[in-house]
């Protein structure tokens, strides 16, 4: 078996690690795959444009050279971590109204998406592109933030077109989705290295990137809680050396 995070940001949003840190972060840490999945944000709102001007955002312009540094560096984590490296975005629709917020992360997106598209002309385009659509933080997170319910109130229309939902963020289960009979994966949602300790998606079989969203696809996963020993450390203090998995919390099926 091997951990997997399929959703991670950089500093080419805004994320803390650069993609090369993110790799040696999680490859010291023992993880068999992982998604760097970077905000694309949409341009016709307020939110969305506040987000480019700040330069928190993936834009056209750079969307290939994001592609190559990504495969640069999916290329090393295999040499030296036996890791696979999955290329994704997270669109990034937001809203004054949790309501009208959704984000997708997409995974195996190789090519630029318009996230001024409608929703489901974005799951269709990830899937034409052979990807996997997943619905980020698709419930309340707890935590007081800017919640994305448009995709779980849209859930039984959106059901076909989303590979997975989000059955956890970051140190946060949630019930909603573990107990709505939809497939699901858990992921840290990653921004900043002491958000490492979190619920994480497991999986055997081969590492690689049609094995990985095979198993997605069919289920064929489990989750755990990664308890991250460097967590309580300052990120620029922290130091990245091998941690260790702790599976005293039980495999949830």
């Amino acid at each position: 078996m091997f951990l997997c995070d399929f959703h991670i940001h950089s500093q080419n949003s805004d994320g803390k690690l650069s993609i090369s840190q993110l790799v040696d972060f999680y490859g010291k840490r023992g993880f068999g795959a992982i998604a760097i999945t970077d905000h694309l944000c949409e341009t016709r709102t307020l939110l969305g444009q506040s987000a480019h001007y700040l330069q928190k955002t993936l834009v056209q312009k750079q969307f290939n050279r994001y592609l190559l540094e990504i495969d640069m560096e999916a290329a090393r984590a295999q040499r030296l971590y036996n890791m696979l490296v999955i290329p994704g975005v997270e669109f990034t629709k937001n809203s004054f109204s949790h309501k009208d917020s959704a984000h997708i992360v997409a995974l195996g997106v190789r090519k630029f998406i318009n996230p001024d598209l409608s929703v489901d002309e974005i799951l269709d385009s990830v899937h034409s592109q052979g990807g996997v659509n997943i619905a980020a933080h698709p419930v309340s997170t707890r935590k007081m933030e800017p919640q994305t319910y448009h995709l779980w109130h849209n859930r039984d229309r959106l059901s076909k077109k989303m590979d997975a939902w989000e059955v956890a963020s970051g140190s946060y289960l949630f019930d909603e989705v573990y107990e709505s009979g939809l497939p699901m994966v858990a992921s840290s949602d990653l921004h900043h290295p002491r958000q490492m300790s979190s619920w994480k998606t497991v999986m055997s079989g081969h590492r690689k990137e049609v094995d990985i969203f095979a198993n997605i696809r069919a289920q064929d996963l489990n989750f755990t809680y990664y308890e991250d020993p460097a967590a309580s450390l300052s990120w620029s203090a922290m130091k990245l050396t091998e941690g260790t998995l702790s599976l005293s919390t039980p495999l949830l099926g």
